[in-house]
C-alpha cells in the first residue's frame, strides 16, 4: 500500500498526515466538510474557541454515522430475512418431496 504525506487545514490550523494514496481525496474531502460545519456553527451559536466548534461536529458526524450504520443493519437483517423467505419456497419447488416431511 503506498502512502503519501498530506497536509490539510482546519480552522487556521495545519494537520500533516500520512494515509494511503487512494483515501488521499476522501481526507481532502472531510477536512473541507469540517472546516465548513465549523464555520456554520461558529456563525450560528457563541462559542469560548474552535474546541467548541470542531466537539459540535464531531457530535453531528458521528450521530448521523450511527443512524446510518443502525439503518444498515436494520436492512441487512430484513433482507437476511426476505432471502431466508425465497430460499425456503425455492427449495420447497426443488425438492418438494423433502418440503412436506
Amino acid at each position: 500500500m503506498e502512502t503519501v504525506a498530506v497536509s490539510v487545514k482546519i480552522l487556521g490550523r495545519t494537520y500533516r498526515l500520512r494515509v494511503a494514496a487512494s483515501d488521499e481525496a476522501a481526507l481532502r474531502r472531510a477536512a473541507q466538510s469540517i472546516e465548513e460545519q465549523s464555520k456554520q456553527y461558529g456563525s450560528m451559536y457563541a462559542y469560548n474557541d474552535h474546541q467548541d466548534l470542531l466537539a459540535m461536529v464531531a457530535l453531528t458526524q458521528i450521530t448521523q454515522l450511527t443512524k446510518m450504520q443502525d439503518q444498515l443493519r436494520y436492512k441487512d437483517t430484513d433482507l437476511a430475512g426476505r432471502l431466508q423467505s425465497v430460499d425456503s419456497v425455492l427449495e420447497g419447488i426443488l425438492h418438494p418431496a423433502q418440503s412436506s416431511l
